[in-house]
Protein backbone atom coordinates (compact mmCIF):
# COMPACT_ATOMS: atom_id res chain seq x y z
CA UNK A 1 0.00 0.00 0.00
CA UNK A 2 2.81 2.37 0.94
CA UNK A 3 5.99 2.66 -1.07
CA UNK A 4 9.18 4.39 -0.09
CA UNK A 5 10.38 6.43 -3.01
CA UNK A 6 14.09 6.33 -3.73
CA UNK A 7 15.78 9.47 -4.90
CA UNK A 8 17.42 8.88 -8.28
CA UNK A 9 20.10 10.85 -10.03
CA UNK A 10 19.43 12.15 -13.52
CA UNK A 11 21.68 9.49 -15.02
CA UNK A 12 19.96 6.62 -13.23
CA UNK A 13 16.55 8.06 -14.08
CA UNK A 14 17.57 8.23 -17.74
CA UNK A 15 18.77 4.62 -17.70
CA UNK A 16 15.50 3.55 -16.04
CA UNK A 17 13.50 5.30 -18.76
CA UNK A 18 15.61 3.70 -21.50
CA UNK A 19 14.98 0.31 -19.93
CA UNK A 20 11.22 0.91 -19.88
CA UNK A 21 11.32 2.12 -23.50
CA UNK A 22 13.23 -1.03 -24.50
CA UNK A 23 10.68 -3.35 -22.93
CA UNK A 24 7.74 -1.36 -24.29
CA UNK A 25 9.31 -1.38 -27.78
CA UNK A 26 9.43 -5.18 -27.66
CA UNK A 27 5.84 -5.17 -26.41
CA UNK A 28 4.69 -2.88 -29.24
CA UNK A 29 6.26 -5.19 -31.85
CA UNK A 30 4.33 -8.16 -30.45
CA UNK A 31 1.11 -6.24 -29.74
CA UNK A 32 -0.61 -6.96 -33.07
CA UNK A 33 0.84 -10.44 -33.59
CA UNK A 34 1.76 -13.36 -31.34
CA UNK A 35 5.48 -12.70 -31.79
CA UNK A 36 7.94 -10.44 -33.58
CA UNK A 37 8.46 -12.95 -36.42
CA UNK A 38 4.76 -12.93 -37.30
CA UNK A 39 4.78 -9.12 -37.37
CA UNK A 40 7.82 -9.16 -39.66
CA UNK A 41 6.28 -11.71 -42.04
CA UNK A 42 3.05 -9.71 -42.27
CA UNK A 43 4.95 -6.50 -42.98
CA UNK A 44 7.10 -8.26 -45.60
CA UNK A 45 3.96 -9.52 -47.33
CA UNK A 46 2.43 -6.03 -47.40
CA UNK A 47 5.58 -4.41 -48.79
CA UNK A 48 6.18 -7.08 -51.43
CA UNK A 49 2.52 -6.99 -52.49
CA UNK A 50 2.69 -3.22 -53.03
CA UNK A 51 5.96 -3.60 -54.94
CA UNK A 52 4.34 -6.17 -57.23
CA UNK A 53 1.28 -3.97 -57.79
CA UNK A 54 3.35 -0.91 -58.70
CA UNK A 55 5.66 -2.96 -60.93
CA UNK A 56 2.75 -4.36 -62.94
CA UNK A 57 0.93 -1.02 -63.06
CA UNK A 58 3.94 1.00 -64.21
CA UNK A 59 4.87 -1.65 -66.77
CA UNK A 60 1.43 -1.83 -68.38
CA UNK A 61 0.71 1.91 -68.21
CA UNK A 62 4.06 2.62 -69.81
CA UNK A 63 5.66 4.63 -67.00
CA UNK A 64 8.94 2.76 -67.13
CA UNK A 65 10.30 5.55 -69.31
CA UNK A 66 9.80 8.00 -66.42
CA UNK A 67 12.08 5.91 -64.22
CA UNK A 68 15.80 6.34 -63.81
CA UNK A 69 18.43 4.59 -65.83
CA UNK A 70 19.31 1.58 -63.74
CA UNK A 71 17.49 -1.17 -61.91
CA UNK A 72 13.76 -0.52 -62.44
CA UNK A 73 12.67 -2.75 -59.56
CA UNK A 74 15.11 -1.05 -57.20
CA UNK A 75 13.63 2.27 -58.35
CA UNK A 76 10.16 1.07 -57.31
CA UNK A 77 11.39 -0.40 -54.03
CA UNK A 78 13.17 2.83 -53.08
CA UNK A 79 9.90 4.76 -53.13
CA UNK A 80 7.79 2.08 -51.47
CA UNK A 81 10.29 1.49 -48.65
CA UNK A 82 10.25 5.17 -47.70
CA UNK A 83 6.49 5.42 -48.09
CA UNK A 84 5.85 2.40 -45.87
CA UNK A 85 8.34 3.60 -43.26
CA UNK A 86 6.59 6.96 -43.12
CA UNK A 87 2.97 5.78 -42.88
CA UNK A 88 3.76 2.90 -40.51
CA UNK A 89 5.54 5.26 -38.10
CA UNK A 90 2.63 7.68 -38.25
CA UNK A 91 0.11 4.91 -37.58
CA UNK A 92 2.17 3.41 -34.75
CA UNK A 93 2.55 6.72 -32.90
CA UNK A 94 -1.08 7.67 -33.45
CA UNK A 95 -2.27 4.29 -32.10
CA UNK A 96 0.00 4.34 -29.03
CA UNK A 97 -1.45 4.32 -25.53
CA UNK A 98 -3.07 7.59 -24.49
CA UNK A 99 -3.25 9.19 -21.03
CA UNK A 100 -6.49 7.34 -20.18
CA UNK A 101 -5.01 3.91 -20.94
CA UNK A 102 -4.79 1.53 -17.92
CA UNK A 103 -1.04 1.14 -18.48
CA UNK A 104 -0.57 4.79 -17.43
CA UNK A 105 -1.53 3.85 -13.87
CA UNK A 106 1.84 2.13 -13.44
CA UNK A 107 4.52 4.49 -12.14
CA UNK A 108 7.35 3.98 -14.68
CA UNK A 109 4.93 4.25 -17.60
CA UNK A 110 3.90 7.51 -19.27
CA UNK A 111 2.68 8.69 -22.65
CA UNK A 112 6.20 9.71 -23.75
CA UNK A 113 7.43 6.16 -23.28
CA UNK A 114 4.33 4.85 -25.08
CA UNK A 115 4.70 6.80 -28.32
CA UNK A 116 8.51 6.60 -28.41
CA UNK A 117 8.44 2.81 -28.02
CA UNK A 118 5.72 2.50 -30.67
CA UNK A 119 7.79 4.60 -33.08
CA UNK A 120 10.97 2.59 -32.40
CA UNK A 121 9.10 -0.68 -32.84
CA UNK A 122 7.85 0.51 -36.23
CA UNK A 123 11.38 1.56 -37.28
CA UNK A 124 12.78 -1.82 -36.23
CA UNK A 125 10.22 -3.74 -38.31
CA UNK A 126 10.67 -1.53 -41.38
CA UNK A 127 14.48 -1.62 -41.40
CA UNK A 128 14.45 -5.38 -40.87
CA UNK A 129 11.96 -5.76 -43.74
CA UNK A 130 14.11 -3.62 -46.04
CA UNK A 131 17.22 -5.66 -45.21
CA UNK A 132 15.43 -8.98 -45.79
CA UNK A 133 13.89 -7.92 -49.12
CA UNK A 134 17.12 -6.42 -50.47
CA UNK A 135 19.10 -9.49 -49.37
CA UNK A 136 16.69 -11.83 -51.14
CA UNK A 137 16.74 -9.62 -54.24
CA UNK A 138 20.54 -9.42 -54.17
CA UNK A 139 20.95 -13.20 -53.91
CA UNK A 140 18.09 -14.44 -56.10
CA UNK A 141 17.79 -11.78 -58.83
CA UNK A 142 20.65 -9.35 -59.30
CA UNK A 143 23.34 -7.69 -57.15
CA UNK A 144 22.09 -4.54 -55.44
CA UNK A 145 24.36 -1.52 -55.85
CA UNK A 146 23.68 1.60 -53.78
CA UNK A 147 25.89 4.62 -54.40
CA UNK A 148 25.73 6.05 -50.86
CA UNK A 149 24.26 3.39 -48.53
CA UNK A 150 24.74 5.38 -45.32
CA UNK A 151 23.01 8.48 -46.70
CA UNK A 152 20.24 6.31 -48.15
CA UNK A 153 19.74 4.80 -44.67
CA UNK A 154 19.57 8.32 -43.23
CA UNK A 155 16.71 9.07 -45.65
CA UNK A 156 14.88 6.01 -44.28
CA UNK A 157 15.34 7.37 -40.76
CA UNK A 158 14.22 10.84 -41.89
CA UNK A 159 11.11 9.32 -43.47
CA UNK A 160 10.43 7.54 -40.17
CA UNK A 161 10.99 10.72 -38.17
CA UNK A 162 8.61 12.67 -40.41
CA UNK A 163 5.90 10.03 -40.08
CA UNK A 164 6.35 9.86 -36.30
CA UNK A 165 6.10 13.65 -35.98
CA UNK A 166 2.84 13.75 -37.94
CA UNK A 167 1.54 10.81 -35.92
CA UNK A 168 2.35 12.75 -32.74
CA UNK A 169 0.11 15.61 -33.89
CA UNK A 170 -2.69 13.14 -34.60
CA UNK A 171 -2.09 11.58 -31.17
CA UNK A 172 -2.54 14.98 -29.51
CA UNK A 173 -5.76 15.57 -31.44
CA UNK A 174 -7.18 12.07 -30.93
CA UNK A 175 -8.76 12.62 -27.46
CA UNK A 176 -10.55 15.72 -28.76
CA UNK A 177 -11.49 14.58 -32.27
CA UNK A 178 -11.29 10.75 -32.40
CA UNK A 179 -13.30 10.31 -35.62
CA UNK A 180 -11.62 13.22 -37.40
CA UNK A 181 -8.11 11.91 -36.69
CA UNK A 182 -9.02 8.48 -38.04
CA UNK A 183 -10.36 10.01 -41.27
CA UNK A 184 -7.40 12.41 -41.54
CA UNK A 185 -4.96 9.51 -41.20
CA UNK A 186 -6.63 7.64 -44.07
CA UNK A 187 -6.67 10.77 -46.23
CA UNK A 188 -2.97 11.35 -45.53
CA UNK A 189 -2.10 7.77 -46.48
CA UNK A 190 -4.18 7.84 -49.68
CA UNK A 191 -2.76 11.21 -50.71
CA UNK A 192 0.82 10.03 -50.18
CA UNK A 193 0.24 7.07 -52.48
CA UNK A 194 0.75 9.62 -55.27
CA UNK A 195 2.02 12.81 -53.60
CA UNK A 196 5.15 11.06 -52.30
CA UNK A 197 6.56 10.81 -55.82
CA UNK A 198 6.98 7.03 -55.90
CA UNK A 199 5.93 6.87 -59.56
CA UNK A 200 8.20 9.60 -60.96
CA UNK A 201 11.30 11.66 -60.20
CA UNK A 202 11.18 15.41 -59.72
CA UNK A 203 13.84 16.17 -62.34
CA UNK A 204 11.86 14.59 -65.17
CA UNK A 205 8.38 15.65 -64.02
CA UNK A 206 6.60 18.72 -65.47
CA UNK A 207 6.99 21.87 -63.41
CA UNK A 208 3.28 22.11 -62.61
CA UNK A 209 3.38 18.57 -61.17
CA UNK A 210 6.42 19.37 -59.02
CA UNK A 211 4.66 22.53 -57.78
CA UNK A 212 1.69 20.44 -56.63
CA UNK A 213 3.80 17.97 -54.61
CA UNK A 214 6.68 20.19 -53.43
CA UNK A 215 4.88 20.91 -50.13
CA UNK A 216 5.06 17.25 -49.11
CA UNK A 217 8.12 16.42 -46.96
CA UNK A 218 7.95 12.77 -48.05
CA UNK A 219 8.27 13.90 -51.69
CA UNK A 220 11.61 15.48 -50.81
CA UNK A 221 12.77 12.43 -48.85
CA UNK A 222 11.93 9.99 -51.66
CA UNK A 223 13.62 12.15 -54.30
CA UNK A 224 16.71 12.68 -52.17
CA UNK A 225 16.84 8.97 -51.34
CA UNK A 226 16.92 8.08 -55.02
CA UNK A 227 19.73 10.58 -55.47
CA UNK A 228 21.78 8.65 -52.90
CA UNK A 229 20.84 5.24 -54.34
CA UNK A 230 21.41 5.82 -58.07
CA UNK A 231 24.70 7.11 -59.39
CA UNK A 232 23.14 8.83 -62.42
CA UNK A 233 20.53 10.90 -60.58
CA UNK A 234 21.13 14.25 -58.89
CA UNK A 235 17.98 15.92 -57.43
CA UNK A 236 17.56 19.59 -58.38
CA UNK A 237 14.15 20.53 -56.97
CA UNK A 238 14.26 18.88 -53.55
CA UNK A 239 16.44 18.95 -50.43
CA UNK A 240 16.59 17.04 -47.16
CA UNK A 241 16.60 20.12 -44.93
CA UNK A 242 12.95 20.94 -45.56
CA UNK A 243 11.55 17.59 -44.26
CA UNK A 244 13.97 17.73 -41.31
CA UNK A 245 12.85 21.23 -40.27
CA UNK A 246 9.21 20.35 -40.93
CA UNK A 247 9.50 17.23 -38.76
CA UNK A 248 11.20 19.11 -35.91
CA UNK A 249 8.47 21.77 -35.90
CA UNK A 250 5.74 19.11 -36.10
CA UNK A 251 7.37 17.21 -33.22
CA UNK A 252 7.46 20.35 -31.08
CA UNK A 253 3.81 21.13 -31.83
CA UNK A 254 2.87 17.50 -31.21
CA UNK A 255 4.63 17.44 -27.84
CA UNK A 256 2.90 20.66 -26.80
CA UNK A 257 -0.48 19.36 -27.89
CA UNK A 258 0.07 15.97 -26.26
CA UNK A 259 1.07 17.64 -23.00
CA UNK A 260 -2.07 19.77 -23.05
CA UNK A 261 -4.28 16.78 -23.88
CA UNK A 262 -2.67 14.66 -21.16
CA UNK A 263 -3.47 17.28 -18.52
CA UNK A 264 -7.09 17.75 -19.57
CA UNK A 265 -8.14 14.30 -20.80
CA UNK A 266 -10.81 12.40 -18.91
CA UNK A 267 -10.89 8.63 -18.45
CA UNK A 268 -14.48 8.56 -19.73
CA UNK A 269 -13.31 9.89 -23.11
CA UNK A 270 -11.86 6.50 -24.02
CA UNK A 271 -15.40 5.28 -24.63
CA UNK A 272 -15.64 7.60 -27.63
CA UNK A 273 -12.52 6.23 -29.34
Amino acid sequence: MFEAKKKQSRLSAAFSMFEVIFHMTAHSIRSEQTNALAALVLNLFQVMLLIAIFYVMMTFIGLRGAALRGDFLLYIMSGIFLFFTNVKAMGAVMASSGPSHPMMMHTPMNTFVAFVSSALGSLYIQILSIVVILTIYHIAVTPVEIQHPVKALLMVILSWFNGASIGLIFLALRPWFPKFTGIARKIYMRANMFASGKMFVANSAPYYLVAIFIWNPLFHVVDQGRGYIFINYNPHYTNWMYPLIFSCVATLLGLMGESYSRKHVSASWSARQ
